[in-house]
């Protein structure tokens, strides 16, 4: 096919009625043309095509319109052809759709397969590859199988052989498998191999012997990585792991971990490495799977893979901390850094006299026990001594003062001793205020009178009269704050200034024309107004238990984001959680909360609001218990749903309901999957623990 040919109709082609991720496609003409003359251009064409017709992974109505003419491109066989095909096979792999019909991109490509099976021929092996990719992605079964069939016989390069395997089984999956189970042995090239054993898993074929040893024999996998475009196949060993923990059985259950007890023992650190990585993924996915797979963890604590899985796994791997330690006790700062970081999660209390010894030359295990997200560290009267030395250092940054600081503030009164050095670090860290407060709260009179002198000395920011407020009661000092803040105009400061003047009740009737002044009208407004009006409506009702005020900006909140759920899932939340302060006064927001019950993300915060919402007599508490589990089920929510069906306790679930919270709390699949990697297996801990004694 010629050049004039493939862009036959191009410039006649209605291309403004349709959009892609920019707006209507009327730049697809330039773009297409640029990458079918090659030269120079096209490597900018081939971005933005990328960029617009398959941004992030979403195709779109012009991503339709796009794919004859990239097929024909293709078809020309002209250079750049390899780039064509690729983006061909991932818009037809794509099942995120925007505003178009399910499927409608994968069928446009399914429609050029004809012009496409010539190329399965081609000289150029990547070419012949990424063919069987994108007639693979088609989901074809008419045309595509018999051509793959039809090359799986005549090719001989190993690489795309396994390439055809994959794509015939996306297409014709008994086919493929059948021809799969005579390539599992020694003598197969190890791409098709490992195409043999991904085969495998995705028809759910029994996992043997034959199956283990073929997949020991093929690590370090990733050397042999085949369906190189597909993220799934990218690190072939976790896709082994997914493939068998997916079917939730104790025997692939046991596969699993027979499989990389035995990779994690490899003599070969290639291999290690890329155990280690599916040992991660698999204790991500499987309670079970820290037990079965922490001796052989341990043995490599001194490979930071295995150190930084050993430190999300928490006080479950506490058996690892002889190890940990003596590894903390090393010359090397950096890896005994390291190895403290991960004793500080699993053994704490082992880790604190260490940490004291050597604070000035341990960052990362600092931060492991005094960061924000890090779990509360126990207090040990030499890590207070050795905190409150280090406050003083010269030239000390931003984050090791918020970790010091954050250290004392967990303590408490028990860090008493340390109030000068809170003292001194105030003026440059107004986060200190916070540790002040918590540090002196419980203790003399003289004590918080002194706290509260320093505080009142140093106002200014509203974080710092917050505390001086939480402390002594008084205020005044808060007060002037918040008016500050409130005349200083951003949305963030007036957030901040309602969040904070709520407190102080009809001490603060007088900021109420600011506050009332400061709330939204836009039809389409940004969260931060939006989280700006869920702070005022909470504020005005505790100033002056104005419910109808209150209640009239939440349900305008609500209504405004009722089209677009997704981008302001989290300012929804927030606005039912303000509802629920109400009580009863809020219940002519309940239709609206009802309605948010089938909403998987937001029925937990919901169910939770009708029920201090809600009256007593009508509310239907096994529709709130139904709308948690289905929130818990899906993974929407799971923290939310967890707190709700805790709130609704026993009593209000089904005989039926408690063996699905039953389930939840006993299977082996964890039920949190996302998250701050070192806290996920942690979150998943907590939660079972909630719905086990639900």
């Amino acid at each position: 096919m010629d050049l004039a040919d493939a862009l036959a109709g191009l410039d006649a082609h209605p291309w403004a009625s349709v959009s892609h991720a920019y707006g209507p496609a009327e730049d697809l003409p330039d773009l297409l043309r640029a990458l079918a003359e090659g030269g120079g251009d096209a490597e900018e064409a081939i971005s933005e095509l990328y960029s617009c017709i398959l941004h992030q992974g979403t195709v779109y109505s012009a991503s339709v319109d796009a794919v004859p003419y990239l097929a024909r491109i293709a078809a020309a066989a002209r250079p750049g052809t390899v780039e064509v095909l690729c983006l061909l096979g991932g818009l037809a792999e794509s099942d995120d759709e925007f505003e178009i019909a399910p499927g409608a991109v994968r069928a446009a490509v399914a429609t050029q397969i004809p012009l496409l099976i010539p190329l399965l021929a081609h000289e150029d092996v990547d070419v012949r590859l990424l063919t069987a990719w994108t007639l693979g992605h088609t989901r074809d079964t008419e045309a595509a199988p018999a051509a793959l069939r039809s090359r799986w016989t005549a090719e001989a390069d190993p690489g795309v052989r396994a390439e055809l395997l994959i794509a015939l089984g996306r297409v014709d999956l008994s086919d493929a498998a059948d021809e799969a189970r005579a390539l599992l042995g020694a003598d197969t090239p190890a791409p098709l191999r490992l195409a043999a054993l991904l085969v495998a898993l995705t028809a759910e074929e029994p996992w043997t012997d034959a199956h283990h040893d073929a997949a020991l024999g093929l690590l370090p996998a990733r050397e042999s990585t085949v369906d190189r475009y597909s993220m799934h196949h990218r690190d072939p060993l976790r896709a082994i792991v997914d493939s068998l923990l997916g079917r939730e059985t104790e025997a692939d259950r046991e596969s699993v971990f027979a499989l990389l007890d035995a990779a994690l023992r490899d003599g070969r650190p290639e291999v290690r490495t890329e155990a280690l990585s599916a040992a991660d993924r698999a204790c991500h996915l499987s309670r079970s799977a820290p037990r079965r797979l922490l001796p052989a963890i341990v043995a490599l604590a001194a490979e930071y893979p295995a150190a930084a899985l050993l430190g999300k796994l928490g006080l479950a791997a506490a058996e690892a901390a002889p190890v940990l330690a003596e590894l903390a006790a090393q010359p090397d700062d950096e890896a005994a850094d390291q190895a403290l970081a991960v004793l500080v999660r699993v053994a704490p209390r082992q880790a604190a006299p260490l940490l004291a010894r050597d604070l000035d030359r341990r960052p990362r295990a600092l931060d492991a026990a005094g960061g924000f997200q890090a779990p509360a560290f126990p207090f040990d009267p030499a890590l207070l001594a050795a905190v409150r030395a280090r406050l003083t250092a010269d030239g000390l940054g931003n984050n090791e003062t918020a970790d010091l600081v954050h250290l004392l503030r967990q303590w408490g009164p028990q860090a008493a001793a340390a109030l000068p050095e809170l003292y001194a670090v105030l003026p440059r860290f107004q986060y200190a205020a916070t540790a002040i407060a918590a540090v002196a709260a419980a203790g003399p009179q003289a004590e918080r009178e002194q706290a509260g002198a320093v505080l009142r000395s140093a106002v200014g920011p509203l974080m710092v009269a917050r505390a001086h407020h939480d402390l002594t009661g008084e205020t005044d000092v808060l007060l002037d704050a918040v008016a500050k803040a409130l005349a200083a105009g951003p949305r963030v400061f007036v957030a901040e200034a309602a969040q904070a003047v709520a407190a102080l009740g009809a001490t603060a009737a007088g900021l109420l024309p600011v506050l009332r002044a400061a709330v939204s009208e836009d039809a389409e407004p940004t969260t931060p107004q939006l989280d700006c009006d869920i702070a005022i409506a909470t504020a005005v009702w505790q100033i002056d238990g104005d419910a109808e005020e209150a209640v009239t900006i939440l349900a305008s909140v609500l209504d405004r984001t009722a089209g677009n759920q997704l981008w302001y899932r989290w300012t929804v939340v927030r606005a039912i959680h303000a509802t629920a302060l109400l009580g009863a006064a809020a219940r002519p927001l309940v239709p609206r909360l009802e309605h948010l019950l089938a909403d998987p993300e937001k029925a937990p915060a919901a169910a939770l609001a009708l029920l201090d919402i809600a009256d007593p007599d009508t509310v239907d508490l096994g529709r709130l218990a139904e709308a948690a589990l289905h929130s818990a089920e899906t993974g929407a929510d799971v923290s939310g749903a967890c707190e709700a069906l805790q709130a609704l306790g026993a009593t209000a679930l089904s005989t039926h309901q408690r063996l699905r919270v039953a389930e939840l709390a006993e299977q082996d699949r964890r039920i949190v999957g996302s998250g701050v990697a070192n806290s996920i297996i942690h979150e998943d801990e907590r939660l079972r623990a909630i719905l086990a004694a639900v």
